[in-house]
C-alpha cells in the first residue's frame, strides 16, 4: 500500500540528503570506509599518442590466417584519446589497459578520498598489480562483501597501456582460435575500510572479462579467507569452446586468498551455477554462452544475477537454485529457506563441451524469458538491489543503438531503459514490472565534455557528443521516511567507435518504497551528482565497506 504523506514530504534534494548523512554519520577525516559513505569505481585512459601507432596489425599476436583476425592494414589511429577507440572499428578485441581509482564520496557526489588501485606505474605490496580495459563498459562493479566490511571488485593482472587484454586468454584457459594471441590472469580485489587491497587470481573468463564480485565471508568452509562469487563472460574464439573456457564462463566460486599475486598458482575454473536455454524448452544455443552474466547481488540467502547483451540465452534476472527443486521447467522463484551457496557445481568434464554444465541457475519469475534467438530483444537488465523481499530495482542500460543519424531520438524513445521497480506478488509467486524511472535522465540528450571533439566522428559519420541510454550499475539505501535512494551509473550512445569510452554521469533518484503505480512515481527525477572528465569512466557505485543498510545513518 502507497503511504499517504503527501508527496511534497519526500522532495528533498540530494544535497540536504547527504548534508543529513554527514551530520549524522559521515567522518570529517576523509576515511575510505565507515557510514555516510559511498564508493565509485572509475578508469582513466593514459592518454599517450604512443600507446598504439597507426597501421600495428591487432589484435597483438593475431596472425594474418586465422579466424577473426581483422582484414586491412592495421590500427586506423594511433593513442590518442577519444580517436584511439576508433580503432574498435578495425579490431573487434580492441582496448587499452588503464589504472583503477576508487573514490570515497558523500551521497552527493562530492569525492572526499580517491585511492588508487596497485598497478605496474604505482605497485603495491609485493608488486601486486590490477588493471581494468579501457573502454569495456561492463567492468569494475563494485559490491559489499557478505558482513559488509569489505568491497570487491574485478580487473586484469597485466601491466597499464597493454592492448587487448580483455579478450586476452588466461595461462589456464588457452582457447587457440582466440586472435588476440596473449594471456593474463584475471583476478578479484578485496578493500577494506583502511584502504587495504588484497587480490586473489583466477582462470576465468578466458577471452572476456569478470564483471562483478562478491565476497562471502560467512564462511561455512572454515577457510578464514573466504570465498568470492563472480559472474562475467568468457569466449573470444571459434565454437565449440575448450572445456576450461566453457568451465571459466559465467558464475564462478572462488575461494579467496592473501597471497601476493607472485606466490599464486590459479587452477581450473570452478564454475558456481550455469543455465542454458534448453530449461525453456528452446533448442541447444552456443555452449558457454548462455552464461553471460552482468550484474551481481546477494539477497536472503540467494545469489542473484543478470545478462543483458549477446545474441545467445535470455536476457533477463537469475538466480542459483541450491535447493534443485525451484524451477523444474527453467523460471520460478528461491525456494523457502534457501542456503547461500559454500561449494561449487558439480560437473561431469567428459560432458561439459557437448552438453554444458549441468543447469543450477533459473530465470526469475516474472522477467523476461524468451531466447534472444527466437524473438526481437527489448530488455537490457544489468545492475540490481532489492530494498525488501518485495521490492526489486533493475537498471537497463538501452539498447545502445547507433546506426544512423537517428540515434539521440532512438535513446530518448525508450520505454525500459533507466531504473526499473519490481514489485512481487505472492499470490502469483511473481514479479511484476510497477514502473521505470526516467525524468531527469535526459535520455538522448547531447551531452557537452569538455576537450571532446565536436562535429561528427570521420570514421562513423555520427556525432561524437555521448548521450545518457540508460544505466548500469546500481546501489540504494533505505531511508527513514518512507522512501529510497537509488545512485546509478549511466551509460551512453553517440558516434565514438566504442560508446565504452564516452564519459557518463553518477546520478541519484529518491524513490517511495510502497508506491507501485506510474501516476505516484510521475514527480520523482533523477539528479546528476558527477560527469565524468575528459578520458575517464565512472563504472562501479556502492556504499563504502563498513556502511550496511542498518548502520549508514
Amino acid at each position: 500500500m502507497a503511504i499517504a504523506t503527501p508527496r511534497s514530504a519526500f522532495r528533498p534534494t540530494i544535497l540536504a540528503l547527504a548534508l543529513a548523512c554527514a551530520s549524522a554519520g559521515a567522518s570529517a577525516d576523509p576515511s575510505f570506509g565507515g557510514p555516510g559513505l559511498l564508493v565509485v569505481s572509475r578508469s582513466v585512459y593514459d592518454n599517450m599518442s604512443s600507446n598504439v601507432q597507426t597501421g600495428t596489425i591487432l589484435p597483438p599476436g593475431c596472425k594474418n590466417t586465422q579466424v577473426g583476425c581483422p582484414s586491412g592494414n592495421g590500427a586506423t589511429n594511433d593513442g590518442t584519446y577519444p580517436y584511439v577507440f576508433n580503432n574498435a572499428l578495425y579490431d573487434g578485441s580492441f582496448g587499452i589497459t588503464a589504472r583503477i581509482f576508487l573514490d570515497a564520496t558523500t551521497p552527493d557526489g562530492k569525492v572526499v578520498n580517491s585511492l588508487e588501485v596497485p598497478n605496474s606505474l604505482h605497485p603495491g605490496d609485493g608488486h601486486d598489480q590490477l588493471v581494468t580495459s579501457f573502454s569495456s563498459k561492463s567492468e569494475l562493479g563494485l559490491n559489499l562483501s557478505t558482513d559488509g566490511q569489505y568491497l570487491t571488485f574485478m580487473g586484469y593482472v597485466a601491466p597499464v597501456d597493454a592492448i587487448d587484454v580483455s579478450n586476452s586468454n588466461t595461462p589456464g584457459a588457452n582457447d587457440p582460435t582466440n586472435p588476440v594471441g596473449e594471456a593474463f590472469y584475471r583476478a578479484v580485489a578485496r578493500v577494506d575500510q583502511q584502504g587495504h587491497f588484497t587480490f586473489t587470481e583466477t582462470n576465468a573468463y578466458s577471452g572476456n572479462n569478470g564483471r562483478n564480485a562478491i565476497l562471502n565471508n560467512n564462511n561455512a568452509n572454515g577457510n578464514g579467507d573466504g570465498f568470492y562469487y563472480t559472474v562475467g563472460n568468457a569466449g573470444n574464439g571459434a565454437n565449440p569452446q575448450p572445456v576450461n573456457v566453457i568451465l571459466g564462463a559465467g558464475s564462478q566460486f572462488i575461494e579467496a586468498t592473501h597471497q601476493h599475486e607472485a606466490q599464486q598458482t590459479p587452477g581450473t575454473p570452478t564454475p558456481l551455477g550455469s543455465f542454458s536455454v534448453t530449461q525453456l524448452g528452446a533448442p541447444a544455443d552456443k555452449v558457454g554462452k548462455d552464461d553471460n552474466f552482468r550484474g551481481l547481488t546477494v539477497f536472503n540467502n540467494v545469489v542473484y544475477f543478470t545478462k543483458g547483451s549477446g545474441g545467445n540465452g535470455v536476457n533477463t534476472v537469475y538466480f542459483v537454485d541450491t535447493t534443485g527443486n525451484a524451477c523444474p521447467s527453467g523460471v520460478g522463484v528461491p525456494a523457502p529457506g534457501a542456503k547461500l551457496p559454500t561449494q561449487p557445481l558439480a560437473y561431469n568434464p567428459a560432458t561439459v563441451q557437448a552438453s554444458g554444465l549441468p543447469d543450477n541457475v533459473c530465470v526469475l519469475a516474472g522477467f523476461p524469458k524468451t531466447p534472444n534467438k527466437t524473438a526481437t530483444t527489448t530488455a537490457y537488465p544489468f545492475g540490481i538491489w532489492f530494498a525488501n523481499a518485495n521490492t526489486l530495482y533493475v537498471s537497463d542500460e538501452g539498447d545502445g543503438y547507433a546506426g544512423g543519424t537517428d540515434l539521440y531520438t532512438h535513446a530518448a524513445a525508450q520505454t525500459t531503459a533507466g531504473l526499473q521497480k519490481w514489485v512481487y506478488n505472492a499470490g502469483t509467486k511473481s514479479w511484476k514490472l510497477a514502473y521505470t524511472l526516467q525524468n531527469g535522465l535526459g535520455l538522448g540528450t547531447a551531452d557537452t565534455v569538455p576537450g571532446y571533439p565536436s562535429g561528427s566522428n570521420s570514421a562513423t559519420g555520427l556525432p561524437w557528443a555521448p548521450a545518457t541510454d540508460g544505466l548500469r550499475n546500481l546501489t540504494g539505501h533505505i531511508d527513514g521516511d518512507g522512501t529510497v535512494t537509488l545512485w546509478a551509473i549511466t551509460s551512453t550512445v553517440s558516434g565514438s567507435g566504442d560508446q565504452g569510452a564516452d564519459p557518463n554521469h553518477l546520478v541519484a533518484i529518491r524513490d517511495v518504497l510502497g508506491n507501485t503505480t506510474v501516476s505516484g512515481a510521475a514527480q520523482e527525477s533523477f539528479v546528476t551528482l558527477r560527469k565524468a572528465n575528459f578520458g575517464e569512466v565512472l563504472r562501479g557505485v556502492s556504499l563504502a565497506p563498513g556502511a550496511l543498510n542498518g548502520q549508514w545513518f
